[in-house]
């Protein structure tokens, strides 16, 4: 199976070469994996930022634990997750759904309702964790995404949310900043590629009941 093999392959690049760069071709694919991530519900609660300024990357950097990954690779991903989902969130859902699969919304209107009915038990707390849990399967997709197509990525928690949420005006946007990903490709110098991938064994993972 290819994907096993590149999934040994990848690691979490702690160097990139600057001067590389990621195709727009390849970079589009990296989102389709995003667009198709599973969601509960079908709902997406997520939006993801590509920051292309470089000038706004040295901004983020310091709020990043100064990573050089942050200004270093071709592209930087800022995954956030969206606060609190609303009813015509699910309405708009229920829409496109209709649209897609040439269904009369009347149709369908019983199971978004049974949508809003779920979301409104939440509190929220609850809501937040639950979107932000939403985005980080987009995130392992991306991942996975980069794997296939030998790019290198390293996911990024080490930063300060509140300061990119601010910087970024993402609370009025009703976004949080959930995870980070940088997309590139390896300095010949970073050592990291070097050393073997430590995992759990399969039989400390899984268990047969």
């Amino acid at each position: 199976m290819q994907l096993i093999e590149n999934l040994k392959w990848r690691y979490a690049t702690k160097k990139f070469d600057a001067s590389k760069k990621v195709s727009e071709l390849e970079i589009n694919s990296i989102k389709e994996a995003v667009q198709l991530a599973a969601s509960s519900y079908g709902l997406q609660p997520f939006k993801v930022l590509e920051i292309k300024s470089h000038s706004l990357k040295e901004l983020l950097k310091p709020l990043s634990w100064n990573q050089s990954q942050i200004t270093d690779a071709s592209h930087l991903f800022v995954f956030c997750n969206i606060v609190e989902l609303t009813n015509q969130d699910v309405d708009d859902l229920m829409q496109l759904k209709s649209e897609i699969n040439n269904i009369p919304t009347d149709k369908i209107k019983g199971y978004g309702d049974f949508i809003k009915g779920k979301l409104k038990e939440k509190s929220k707390e609850e809501m937040f964790h639950w979107t932000a849990k939403q985005t980080y399967i987009a995130l392992a997709n991306a991942i996975t995404a980069c794997a296939e197509l030998r790019i290198d990525c390293t996911p990024i928690e080490g930063f300060e949310p509140e300061a990119y949420n601010q910087l970024l005006k993402l609370n009025e946007k009703g976004l949080n900043a959930c995870a980070l990903l940088a997309v590139g490709y390896r300095h010949a110098e970073d050592l990291a590629q070097n050393s073997k991938k430590v995992r759990k064994p399969m039989e400390s993972i899984f268990e047969l009941i």
